[in-house]
């Protein structure tokens, strides 16, 4: 079946984030900007999504939901057929995003104070949930080596204090675009089994891999973690339906599940009529909208990685997985300041300033590539235009 991705979609004034939120974080709304931002795609969700809203809003009924055993099965059939992981349909809780399930984790094996390990530069909003629950981010800071991010489970250790309780894995990594090995996720599970830490996997991109490249769930790779890990995920990044705002966890333990249970009661967290309908729809019909979409935004990585690493002192890091490219403007010699004002004043670019993500990557910038490539091209030239001095 053919999908059509270049059909660019009238985002500005429709409520759009991406979009009609440029002004208010960013201070400036040139008419011709592109929105490079926030983690979500330019794209329409594919007609078998569409459809399933549609039926149930022609129902018309949007009371409270119950009874999410079809989608709990439309989860477990993916996992086995796309990932090789089966799983019991009963562990699984759905949440308020993935963002909900991780307060509730947290919440369920941490107090005010505690130390909460992140792998930085990561997912911004790991920072800002630890943080508003009063807990203390535990930053180790990932190495760059051979164009890649890579743990150094070493220096961690040596860093841990005894007040740390939970550890936060982003798999595959964003900003970074990293799909971690196997055996890098057992050496990690081994990490939290001897330290005492509830493992918290948020897995949310996994579909989203590159060609050649094999995304493991952490559980696939250390199932003998099981006792104390957490998943996270949701169909929101891989099929466009983040504004549904529905995650789930995957708790294999019940124990853990118990715990967990009662912080989401707490926080009454409940499934969305329509996010439950979307999800099961995505995962049972949508398989081959998912192939077509990574196919278009690896190529648009292609595009945008030739021409920005073509521009003297900027180098953009492989892409493993995610739509996110994560590119390192050190080598400009310019400070954060000018890079942003260039981007978003010359370029008419909106992007993910690097200091989100911490990690001392304040020259970074993160560029979301899921979009038309018509809206990539003219991104691309006024990127060039923006920087042509260092030509």
């Amino acid at each position: 079946m053919e999908y059509d991705f270049d059909t660019e979609l009238p985002l500005r004034g429709h409520h759009t984030s991406k979009y009609d939120g440029i002004a208010r974080f960013y201070g400036t709304d040139h008419p011709d900007m592109i929105a490079m931002w926030v983690a979500d795609m330019d794209f329409a969700m594919a007609k078998p999504i569409r459809d399933a809203l549609k039926d149930e809003i022609d129902f018309g009924y949007m009371g409270y939901f119950t009874d999410t055993s079809e989608c709990d099965a439309a989860i477990a059939d993916w996992m086995e057929n796309r990932h090789g992981w089966t799983i019991d349909p009963r562990t699984i809780r759905y949440t308020h995003g993935v963002i909900g399930g991780y307060g509730a984790a947290i919440a369920a094996y941490s107090q005010p104070g505690d130390g909460v390990i992140v792998f930085s530069p990561v997912y911004h909003a790991f920072f800002r949930q630890i943080e508003a629950m009063g807990r203390v981010a535990v930053e180790s800071r990932l190495i760059e080596r051979d164009g890649q991010y890579h743990m150094d489970l070493e220096a961690l250790a040596s860093q841990l204090t005894g007040s740390e309780k939970v550890l936060t894995f982003c798999s595959p990594h964003n900003p970074g675009g990293r799909v971690w090995s196997a055996n890098e996720i057992r050496e990690l599970a081994a990490f939290c089994e001897a330290h005492d830490l509830l493992f918290i996997s948020d897995e949310i991109h996994g579909d989203m891999t590159h060609e050649g490249q094999n995304f493991v769930p952490a559980l696939v790779a250390a199932p003998q973690a099981a006792s104390r890990t957490v998943i996270l995920s949701a169909a929101s990044k891989s099929f466009n339906t983040a504004g549904l705002e529905t995650g789930y966890m995957i708790i294999p333990d019940a124990d853990v599940r118990k715990r967990i249970d009662a912080a989401l009661l707490d926080r009454e967290s409940s499934p969305t009529r329509t996010g439950i309908v979307a999800t099961q729809a995505a995962y049972e019909h949508c398989g081959d909208w998912l192939e077509a979409v990574r196919s278009y935004i690896f190529n648009n990585f292609r595009i945008f990685a030739e021409r920005m690493n073509a521009l003297p002192g900027i180098s953009v890091m492989p892409m493993q997985a995610t739509y996110l490219a994560w590119v390192d403007f050190s080598g400009t010699g310019m400070d954060p300041d000018e890079i942003e004002d260039r981007l978003l004043n010359t370029a008419h670019v909106a992007t993910n300033p690097g200091r989100q993500f911490r990690g001392g990557c304040d020259t970074h910038m993160r560029f979301n590539l899921a979009l038309p490539r018509g809206r990539l091209m003219r991104a691309l030239d006024g990127i060039e235009k923006a920087f042509s001095d260092l030509q």
